[in-house]
């Protein structure tokens, strides 16, 4: 039976208590099948269950779904950590990428739902920060950092911290040897966009003796070495954008990249190099990037703390960050990230905590699926099919009983009722 196969081999790797079992393991699998919408009908039709279970796991279970995913990534992490590889190109063998994506919803009065200002417009929704490690080029998605509104925290008396904040206590408290073991902190890489050019998360990296890739914002104050040892610590700083307009003597160079994807491009990048110090951090790299042959030429302005690497790295590891915006894709696309219709902001915790529990899964090889298999979607596809083909063959069973034929044309009509 390959569903209860599929099912036991679900049970396995989750650790739950018996009487949750049963609920936990259908509401996984119907995550990590394909489907349209991933509602509690829908689960319910699905599994079997009453879709009240489905909504009386959320709602009163969040923690038990943040223990499973916490006890994944640690397994899945321990796994490939046994042999660890440089990233591709990079002197570094752990990246950790860090940022954020709105949960959209349709209206304001669900808990801890906020206007954000996330691109193009106005969004309403909940923001979460995803923490991501990158091991041998795979994707392990950590507990995520939700973001709470002043509201939110005055209705449940929480002391209010932005997302910087929240970023600085979870980075600070993170104890990456409970996924891979000892390490070597230099092999670490952090890699963020300019929303986390902040010093107090730059410095908690530094603390923790890691290294940093992060996109500068264009205002942030940085100062050559020669000023920074010739003059007062307080003066001569300038923003990196003019940093890099007055220093014409550094001279373009191009490099060339092969972009990683079905179709993989070669891009060519001009960048421009030096040695610096960023205000309230201390010496970094600086470089300037941009794309050589895009008509807006809007540059990017990287400081990387790691001073072995050639600038050449430093863009190529940047590009990694790339893989979290994927994971934004899959998630929302094919595993239901935004297909929440709670009010309760501790159901909607709960359903980022299972969704991100069906990536890791689907990613750890289940039962009955073949290793051609490269994307998210392909291997929804295939799990669904094989489930297709577990209904198929009771169908054909019923229909050769006594009276099968009668039995099934009942039971089309009432799932064609409740529909």
């Amino acid at each position: 039976m390959p569903a209860q196969t599929i099912k036991t081999w679900i049970a396995r790797h989750i650790s739950v208590r018996t009487r949750l079992e049963q609920v936990c393991v259908n509401y996984l699998l119907f995550l990590m099948v394909a489907t349209q919408k991933h509602s509690f009908t829908q689960a319910a039709r699905f599994s079997g269950l009453h879709k009240s279970a489905f909504c009386k796991l959320l709602k009163d279970h969040f923690k038990v779904a943040a223990y499973t995913l916490d006890d994944l990534s640690k397994k899945q992490a321990k796994q490939f950590a046994k042999c660890l590889h440089h990233l591709k190109g990079l002197p570094w063998k752990i990246a950790i990428l860090v940022d954020s994506t709105i949960q959209h919803r349709a209206s304001l009065h669900p808990e801890n739902t906020k206007k954000f200002n996330h691109g193009n417009g106005y969004v309403i929704g909940h923001q979460w920060t995803n923490i991501i490690l990158v091991i041998n080029d795979i994707l392990i998605p950590l507990p995520p950092i939700p973001f709470y509104s002043q509201a939110y925290c005055r209705e449940q008396g929480l002391d209010y911290q932005s997302e910087h904040d929240r970023v600085v206590d979870y980075l600070t408290n993170f104890n990456l040897e409970d996924y891979i073991g000892s390490c070597d902190p230099r092999d670490v890489i952090v890699l963020a966009d300019s929303g986390y050019d902040n010093k107090k998360i730059e410095n908690a990296i530094i603390n923790k003796r890691w290294n940093f890739i992060i996109a500068l914002g264009k205002t942030r104050s940085v100062k050559s070495e020669t000023l920074y040892l010739t003059t007062p610590k307080s003066r001569q700083w300038c923003h990196i954008a003019l940093f890099f307009r007055n220093h014409r003597r550094l001279k373009w160079t191009t490099i060339r990249l092969i972009t990683n994807g079905a179709k993989p491009k070669r891009k060519e990048f001009r960048i421009r190099h030096t040695l610096g110090y960023l205000r309230y951090v201390g010496q970094v790299q600086l470089v300037c990037s941009e794309l050589k042959k895009r008509p807006e030429g809007r540059r990017k302005f990287l400081a990387c703390s790691d001073l072995r690497v050639t600038a050449r790295q430093i863009v190529l590891g940047y590009r990694l960050r790339w893989a979290v915006e994927i994971f934004h894709k899959n998630v929302k696309q094919h595993l239901g990230f935004e297909d929440v219709a709670t009010s309760g902001f501790d159901s909607v915790k709960a359903h980022v905590h299972w969704v991100y529990c069906a990536y890791i899964l689907l990613h750890m090889s289940p039962p009955r699926l073949s290793g051609e298999a490269k994307s998210l979607g392909d291997k929804q596809r295939q799990l669904q099919k094989v489930l297709e083909n577990k209904e198929k063959r009771r169908v054909l069973q019923k229909l050769t009983q006594i009276g099968g034929v009668q039995r099934y044309k009942d039971e089309l009509r009432e799932a064609l009722a409740d529909a």
